[in-house]
Order: structure tokens, then C-alpha cells, then sequence
């Protein structure tokens, strides 16, 4: 049996580990053998020393073996596509592109966590639909995938147990944003739940973890090669952070938005890194297709409703309300108006997130209770004009105290000039 506190003490002097090393401490952590304590050092080390190629897909691996491993591919006698965002601010995008690519015939089978730190986590807002189940077994989630063609879960205790352990152990410690980390948590949860081609979503920027457009490169590079040297076709698309992505931030404001954009009426931003992430999944996918026939199918699924009833059949089958009236409804509601008139320069998305988590939008312990009502929605954002006294953002609150304190947060998101803003796109970059 290996001393964990040999391996912290190594690594934290910058030494290699062995993939068995890693594969004992992390097998061992899962059983309960190594206490969380150690494992949260274990974790700060890395944080400061970084792991290597070798070592990163050693820790990815050790974690696909901690539990069981689905081939969504053989089980359905199709190619089954995924989907996954290394985690944003009003980062809602699996929750419309799921429907979307399975009203064009696709099946998309996706294993997501709950928030970490400042971004949302996607079960958090699906479970922010009234009755909507997302620990399922998995022989309901092949089921549901073959006869729905989507589901959502989370991490079961028998699907990468030691990431479900890890995720909520990282979000308390101050470890999330360490690249190798962040790889090896997102490709062991697509490399256990059988999806052979997969879409990576890395953001880039003030509201997320990577906050330069060279480091996100390299996660992204990190993570198309766990997948190949899985088997895995990768692709990762590197989009904007810098501001809040669409316009609500919260689970059941982004429940909504989502519906909203799956039906044809969702924000422009949003709207399109849905449909950018759909042509590239659909173009991966068993159809023969490239990416403009995927894009114009995608936009035809929205258009004609289909994607719609996608929706609504794939909410059902998870036991959930399909009816966004059932959508939980903040008590209080706070308009934020501008101070003066002038172009919205910056938008902060770490402080709207974090406003956001001060509401009960997100946790600050792992213990803490998610407010699926509260959150903001910015309803101007970067390039607007805007004349004094316009809205900026709404804050959704359980009380006017809370809303106060939230404002006064989400103000100093706000940047405004007399000069008009450059545009700048969503999708940044492109790497395969």
C-alpha cells in the first residue's frame, strides 16, 4: 500500500509519478482509505506543480477504473456524440444543444457535474425542473438514449466515482483551475460514459478558469489527447468568457433561456455557440454530414419545433416537468438602472458569477443547498448603448436586503465609456 503523504510530499517537490503511484492513491481515496484531507493536499500540489502528459492521462485513467464503463456505441449500434463546457458564467449550452442534435436524428449521451465556484454546474439547473431525476442507472440511461435520444446524468456511484469525490472535494479547496485537474475530471466522465465523439467547450477568460487564450489552447490540447490516445474524435472549440454568456446566470433563469433558445427565441450570443456547437457534433456524427449541412439542420430542427418537442419528451423522461410555469420564481425581483448614458465597455463575468453564488445561485461549501430561483439576468451587455436609467440587469433575490447587496455586486460588473465597443465574436478558436 502506498504512503499518501510520500506522494503529496514528492509531488510537491516537482518529482514524476508512476501511473500505478497514481492509480493506488486514487482507487484508494475512492474506497475510503485516504482521508480528504490528504487528498486535498495531494490536490494543492498539483495545483503548484503541474502534472505531466504521462501523468495526466495516468490520473484520468485511475479515475475511469474507479467505477464502471459504458460503450454507448455498441449498446446502441450507433455513433453517440457528447458534449462539454469546462464551466462558465450563464453557461447553459448543453441543456439546448441535447435536444437540438437529437431532433436531427443524433444520440447524445452526456455525464455532467454540479457547480464549481463561481460557474453553474448542469445538473444544478436541470434539477431546478420540478421532479427531473439525474442519478440514473445506467441501464435507464442507454435506455433513454436509444429510445430519446439524450440524457443528462450525473455521476453515479457506479459511473467515475472518484471524480464525483474529487469535484466536490476541488470546489472547497481553492484547486479547481489547474488544467491538468480540470482534463482529467472532463475526460474521465466522457471516457466512461461511451460517447466516441465529443465537442469540448474551453472558455476563455475573466469568468473562467483559463484566462488567457494560450492556456486554454493547452487545456484543450491536454484533452484532445486523452481522447485519442483513448480512441476518442475530439474537437474543442475556445470561446469568450470575458462576459456572461447569454443573459441569465442562475439554474432556473437559465432553465428558461435554454427552453427559450431551443424554440427559436434565446439570445443572439447564446444562440449561436449552440448551433456552432451543433453543426460540429452533427458533423462528427454517424450522418455523413459536414459542419454547413449540420449547422442548416440544426437551425431547421429549432424552426420547425421539433427540437422543441426533443425537449419536452427528454424533460419527461427524466421524470421533470416540461412546463417552464413549474419553474421555481425568485421573491424578489430588482432592476438595476444605469448611472449614466454611454456604451457598456465591460461586463465582469466573475462578478456577476459570484453575485450570483452570494445569492444561493451556487455553493461556497460543499455542503451548502442550491437556490434554483435566484441569480441575475444582464440585459445589457458589452457593445450596448445605454442612456441613464436604462436597465442593466435584474437581480433575483429571496429578499430586497439580499437583492441590495447582489446589485450593488453586479454595478461594479459594469463598465461604461462614451466611445462606441468593438464586437468580438463568441467562438474564438478552433482546435482539433
Amino acid at each position: 500500500m502506498i504512503r499518501p503523504a510520500e506522494l503529496i510530499q514528492r509531488k510537491r517537490d516537482g518529482e514524476e509519478l508512476s501511473a500505478e503511484e497514481l492509480s493506488e492513491l486514487v482507487l484508494g481515496y475512492t474506497r475510503g482509505e485516504v482521508p480528504d484531507y490528504q487528498m486535498a493536499a495531494f490536490c494543492m500540489a498539483v495545483f503548484f506543480r503541474g502534472l505531466s502528459r504521462a501523468e495526466t492521462f495516468a490520473l484520468t485513467d485511475a479515475m475511469v477504473r474507479s467505477g464502471d464503463t459504458i460503450d454507448l456505441g455498441a449498446a446502441l449500434g450507433r455513433k453517440v456524440v457528447d458534449k462539454h463546457s469546462t464551466g462558465g458564467v450563464g453557461d447553459k449550452t448543453s441543456l439546448a444543444v441535447g435536444p437540438i442534435v437529437a431532433a436531427c436524428g443524433v444520440p447524445l449521451g452526456k455525464m455532467s457535474g454540479r457547480g464549481l465556484g463561481h460557474t453553474g454546474g448542469t445538473l444544478d439547473k436541470l434539477e431546478a425542473i420540478p421532479g427531473v431525476r439525474t442519478e440514473l442507472t445506467l441501464d435507464e440511461y442507454v435506455a433513454q438514449v436509444r429510445e430519446i435520444g439524450v440524457a443528462i446524468i450525473g455521476q453515479t456511484g457506479d459511473l467515475v466515482p472518484a471524480d464525483k469525490l474529487l469535484y466536490g472535494l476541488r470546489d472547497v479547496t481553492a484547486t479547481v483551475d489547474q488544467p491538468s485537474l480540470i482534463a482529467a475530471s472532463i475526460m474521465s466522465k466522457k471516457l466512461a460514459a461511451g460517447a466516441q465523439a465529443i465537442v469540448l467547450d474551453v472558455k476563455v477568460g475573466d469568468g473562467a478558469f483559463m484566462k488567457s487564450i494560450e492556456d486554454a489552447r493547452q487545456l484543450a490540447e491536454t484533452m484532445i489527447a486523452i481522447g485519442r490516445d483513448a480512441g476518442r474524435e475530439v474537437v474543442c472549440l475556445l470561446t469568450d468568457m470575458d462576459q456572461p454568456l447569454g443573459a441569465a446566470v442562475g439554474n432556473a433563469l437559465e432553465v428558461r433561456e435554454a427552453f427559450d433558445t431551443v424554440r427559436g427565441d434565446g439570445p443572439p450570443d447564446f444562440t449561436e455557440l449552440v448551433l456552432d456547437a451543433c453543426a460540429k457534433l452533427l458533423a462528427l456524427s454517424d450522418l455523413g454530414i459536414d459542419e454547413a449541412e449540420g449547422r442548416r439542420r440544426a437551425e431547421s430542427a429549432v424552426a420547425d419545433g421539433s427540437a422543441v418537442e426533443r425537449w419536452q419528451r427528454w424533460i419527461e423522461a427524466q421524470g421533470g416537468t416540461a412546463d417552464e410555469s413549474a419553474l421555481p420564481v425568485a421573491a424578489v425581483i430588482h432592476e438595476l438602472r444605469a448611472p449614466r448614458a454611454g456604451y457598456v465597455s465591460r461586463l465582469s463575468a466573475i462578478r456577476v458569477g459570484l453575485a450570483a453564488v452570494h445569492l444561493g445561485a451556487g455553493r461556497r461549501t460543499k455542503e451548502d443547498e442550491i437556490d434554483h430561483a435566484v441569480g441575475v439576468v444582464v440585459r445589457a451587455k458589452r457593445g450596448a448603448r445605454v442612456e441613464e436609467g436604462d436597465v442593466l440587469a435584474e437581480v433575483h433575490a429571496r429578499t430586497s436586503s439580499e437583492a441590495e447587496v447582489a446589485a450593488a455586486e453586479v454595478l461594479d460588473a459594469y463598465e461604461v465609456q462614451d466611445a462606441p465597443v468593438e464586437e468580438r465574436p463568441v467562438l474564438l478558436e478552433v482546435v482539433t
